[in-house]
């Protein structure tokens, strides 16, 4: 049976929020990486979490900024786009999950979304023992910058074909990156996938990506 539950992940020096499922017999463990001005709540993000959920991998959604950093950034957008500080974040949770007796055995992926895609890059240099995977949905993976030639975990970038901007930098991204990986453009879709079916396509496709590189590395750990 899928379990929920909320998670208070206690860091050096912040306490985040956290929601997890976790079905039974989990293949691996996909951390989200939320992007700018979102939270755990993206409701796109619960989205792919609950297709995820139902291929047999446990999904951890959590806020990178505390409520009284999330009130700031709402007025000066400034800490969206501090990719050393979300990155130091999700090191911080990346350490965490290592240590919870039930989730240290799950091999781990990243779904980073927006600017949270440069920090998912950026942590997977940072701890490339912890990471396995990581999906890009409309990703801003060019904010990771130098840490590009460093990424070792299979990346695959999902970007809308109307998404002529993102999809541009994406593009320079793949010439940088010297890991396993694969751009995926998904027709009639804009930048959040709003249009009917794309945000089913990202999910697909990201599951395919997990199950491609996380369930072996589970199984190997176990």
């Amino acid at each position: 049976m899928l379990q929920r539950r909320p998670q208070y992940i206690e860091l050096a020096d912040v306490q985040l929020s956290g929601d997890l499922l976790l079905p039974p017999a989990a293949t691996g463990l996909v951390v989200f990486v939320h992007g700018s001005g979102s939270s755990r709540l993206s409701p796109r993000n619960q989205q792919v979490a609950q297709h995820l959920s139902e291929r047999g991998f446990a999904t951890l959604l959590f806020d990178l900024l505390t409520e009284r950093e999330q009130r700031r950034d709402r007025v000066t957008c400034e800490l969206r786009f501090d990719i050393p500080l979300l990155t130091g974040r999700l090191v911080g949770v990346l350490d965490w999950l290592s240590v919870q007796p039930e989730l240290r055995r799950l091999a781990v992926g990243l779904f980073g979304a927006s600017t949270g895609a440069a920090a998912a890059l950026s942590a997977a240099v940072e701890r490339p023992g912890h990471v396995q995977a990581i999906v890009s949905r409309g990703g801003r993976t060019d904010l990771a910058e130098e840490a590009l030639g460093r990424v070792r975990a299979p990346t695959l970038q999902i970007v809308g074909d109307h998404d002529l901007h993102v999809l541009g930098l994406n593009r320079k991204v793949c010439r940088a990156l010297s890991c396993e990986q694969q751009l995926e453009v998904v027709p009639g879709a804009s930048h959040l996938f709003e249009e009917p079916g794309t945000l089913q396509e990202v999910a697909r496709l990201a599951g395919d990506w997990f199950e491609a590189h996380l369930g072996e590395a589970t199984r190997a750990s176990a």
